[in-house]
């Protein structure tokens, strides 16, 4: 699912109601807080900072560094798709209800490189969608 976080918002979603999915997080939520919020719920949760991110190399050098890619990361669309639908470098040592992947200042990249932030949301989607139907599913929010 993508688009507008549903109705009743960040809660149903850290607790299951809400489906997983590539949302946009709503204005009124602070990525801070929803940190904080995710890791009371027991969420292994991360920011995506894209602030001065203009291009794919910048991006895909940023989802290395922000998410703690494992070495074998190859900087290149197909392995951001491997290391999202893998998650067993993200996950190790405890088991968590879910992940949650904040990608802030999403819309500032979205307008500096529009073809290659619609690439990078649709892999976000096929990675939601994998892990969809798991006890520990992935989502994105756009900030």
């Amino acid at each position: 699912m993508t688009g507008p976080l549903p109705a009743p918002g960040l809660s149903a979603l850290l607790h299951g109601s809400t489906p997983p999915g590539v949302y946009d997080l709503p204005p009124t939520e602070a990525p801070a807080r929803v940190l904080a919020l995710a890791a009371d719920a027991d969420w292994r949760a991360a920011p995506l900072r894209l602030d001065g991110v203009t291009d794919k190399a910048a991006f895909l050098d940023r989802c290395a560094a922000d998410l703690d890619f494992p070495d074998w990361f190859g900087h290149n669309w197909d392995a951001l798709a491997d290391c999202l639908m893998d998650l067993s470098w993200w996950r190790e040592g405890s088991k968590v209800r879910g992940c949650l992947l904040i990608a802030v200042d999403w819309d500032a990249f979205r307008k500096a490189a529009p073809e290659d932030a619609g690439t990078a949301q649709a892999i976000f989607g096929e990675a939601v969608d994998y892990w969809a139907d798991s006890e520990s599913p992935l989502t994105v929010l756009l900030a």
